[in-house]
């Protein structure tokens, strides 16, 4: 039997399990750990993963982790630290420390893009920098090496040349959200680490490891944060709760809604979507939002199913990582989406 007549098999006792899970007068339960069998097998066979977590309305249905690791355990989530990063612009927008969404970054750097010939730096916004719709090259992929070995971070990304004008497509950048946590610092008067410990990790009653800084202090805007799995789970859970945790608004609710909403088309695959900071596709015919890293570090949010999934996965470069990032994407299309749907849909056991 190969691999593919084993994945089947294991999503048709699934969905078995998951047609069975219903309460005898014929209401549906929250989903239990059974629905997720397939998903689990399917899991422990993978060599990159480190854990996996699912929550159906607040409660934690499935904590598992694999390969050594350990609940205890940080993970560098690398590019989940953009939804953060967006949370984080979003408090500091309501505070009155940024304008808005339409403020231009030529009120921070006026005196640094004032030569672009083109006139479209001038007009690169926090939400253009947010959508990744700068209109910039690239500091990532092929760039990235060279922009952070450089001495200014925030020198090479406002230097990068022009590709197209601000908001008309998506050029994927970390040096977007990297400029942010520079505006951030600015405009807060705190180390980007500062703010998002008092304004984010505390009233959410947790503590916020330090990470990478570029050579001038600022702290590496959109990448590197070490996160544990629970501490993801919490951030995806109040994101579905509006911005609520721990009985506090922590983020707006407005922030939230507007974050959420799909911004740009993805250039490289059609069926995504990126908001602020946040990328969109439907699983299973399912509406998703997620906060996505390199390797296999995702934040889900399934809000028709009142669901958050969060795995992490090595983040060290190898042969096998894109592999390993396609076949985590069946797993929570196909192995967690899937079945919760069905176990909503289904009727009672007779």
């Amino acid at each position: 039997m190969n691999k593919q007549s084993i994945r089947i098999g294991l999503s048709t006792i699934s969905l078995l399990l998951a047609a069975c899970a219903f309460a005898a007068d014929g209401e549906t339960p929250a989903l239990n750990r059974a629905v997720f069998t397939g998903a689990l097998t399917e899991a422990r066979s993978m060599p990159r993963l480190h854990s996996l977590l699912v929550s159906h309305n607040g409660e934690l249905v499935v904590e598992e982790y694999f390969n050594g690791l350990s609940r205890s355990r940080t993970a560098n989530v690398k590019s989940v630290s953009k939804s953060i990063m967006s949370a984080l612009i979003g408090i500091a927008i309501d505070q009155g420390h940024i304008e808005g969404l339409d403020q231009s970054i030529s009120d921070y750097y006026g005196d640094r893009i004032d030569d672009d010939p083109t006139g479209f730096k001038q007009r690169i916004t926090g939400g253009n920098l947010l959508s990744m719709q700068a209109g910039l090259e690239t500091t990532s992929s092929y760039n990235f090496g060279a922009w952070v070995l450089s001495d200014d971070w925030v020198e090479f990304a406002l230097n990068q040349p022009v590709e197209a004008p601000p908001g008309s497509r998506m050029l994927y950048s970390t040096g977007n959200t990297h400029l942010l946590s520079d505006i951030l610092t600015a405009a807060t008067g705190q180390s980007t680490l500062e703010f998002a410990r008092e304004a984010l990790a505390r009233p959410m009653g947790f503590h916020l490891n330090s990470w990478t800084q570029d050579p001038n202090g600022v702290y590496f805007g959109g990448n590197n944060m070490e996160l544990t799995p629970r501490q993801m789970m919490a951030f995806g859970e109040m994101y579905l709760n509006d911005g609520e945790a721990n009985g506090r608004q922590v983020i707006p609710t407005e922030w939230v809604e507007t974050s959420l909403q799909p911004r740009v088309r993805s250039e490289r695959d059609s069926t995504r979507h990126y908001g602020y900071g946040w990328w969109m596709r439907d699983m299973a015919g399912v509406p998703t939002t997620y906060a996505w890293g390199f390797g296999g570090q995702f934040i889900l949010l399934a809000k028709d199913l009142d669901m958050v999934v969060v795995t992490t996965s090595s983040s060290q470069p190898g042969d096998t990582r894109r592999a390993h990032t396609r076949a985590l994407y069946d797993l929570l299309e196909e192995q967690i989406i899937a079945p919760a749907v069905h176990s909503r849909s289904a009727g009672p056991a007779d």
